[in-house]
């Protein structure tokens, strides 16, 4: 039997810069999961994947031990969407906490209800990621009372039931976060001396940003795909929901970029010289 992790306890510190949340909840453990990200998700032939695969089917590559058969040739063989999908510790949640340990291949009544829950665990696990990191934030500190609510609210929702999961309204519980987290983001980006660029949700894709002085921007679901944002100085840029697909991100300056996630970060291209904050890694792919 595989390790159950402990509850989260909204106070516990495991990092150099504190979360509210031991770090290892949000962070993938692919060897207490039972590959959830290659059954329960559906992928669709494209760039990203070399092949059409149905919601709830394994993928092709998943071996009889819940490993990938070609982990260390995910790129070359055309699984690049592997390779930047980042689950942030829903995928243990789900398999260890929420069905205690039971896998769906020896437990076949579990398939379904474990594929359904994994998704909305992903949504509230992604969402616990946010408010701990807002919870990090001394500019933040007027919504710390409420944001600390939000964060015991959502992570009471990781230890339900998988029918209570399965019900679960969850867009409207991003939602009344999200409010906190706009907050935060306003807060954090007021430091920011000068006039701060809005590109919120714009289409940047391909824009050539290398350079630019992104400090204190709003980025949020701004799509930038392909775009070129060498040099540039993102710290304390807003980056919640922007698409970094390709983006280039070489020798640009992200330490203190707000709401940064590593998925982000694992489907752009950057080098060594790239500066992330200490939470995240830098890709492996990344030269």
């Amino acid at each position: 039997m595989r390790n159950v992790p402990q509850s989260p306890h909204p106070h516990s510190h495991s990092h150099s810069h504190p979360l509210p949340l031991p770090l290892p909840l949000l962070q993938a453990d692919c060897s207490n999961c039972f590959a959830l990200c290659c059954v329960a998700l559906p992928f669709a032939k494209s760039n990203d994947f070399a092949v059409n695969k149905p919601a709830g089917t394994p993928c092709k590559n998943l071996q009889q031990d819940f490993r990938c058969g070609i982990h260390t040739r995910l790129r070359d063989k055309g699984f690049q969407g592997c390779t930047v999908f980042d689950c942030f510790g829903a995928g243990q949640q789900v398999s260890q906490v929420t069905f205690g340990g039971r896998d769906w291949r020896t437990h076949p009544d579990t398939a379904r209800p474990m594929f359904d829950v994994f998704p909305v665990m992903r949504q509230l696990h992604e969402l616990l990621f946010y408010l701990a990191e807002a919870l990090t934030l001394p500019a933040a500190a007027p919504v710390h009372a409420d944001l600390r609510r939000a964060l015991a609210t959502t992570e009471e929702w990781t230890r339900a039931d998988a029918q209570a999961l399965a019900a679960l309204d969850v867009t409207t519980l991003r939602q009344d976060a999200n409010t906190l987290l706009l907050k935060t983001s306003e807060l954090v980006r007021a430091k920011v001396p000068g006039r701060k660029k809005n590109h919120r949700g714009a289409d940047l894709m391909g824009a050539r940003l290398s350079g630019a002085d992104l400090r204190g921007a709003n980025l949020r679901g701004a799509y930038l795909i392909a775009a070129d944002l060498s040099h540039a100085d993102l710290r304390k840029a807003d980056m919640i929901g922007a698409d970094l697909r390709d983006t280039n991100l070489r020798d640009a300056d992200l330490r203190e970029a707000v709401f940064l996630t590593q998925p982000q970060l694992n489907a752009a291209q950057g080098n060594r010289n790239t500066r992330i904050p200490p939470t995240l890694t830098h890709p492996t792919h990344w030269t």
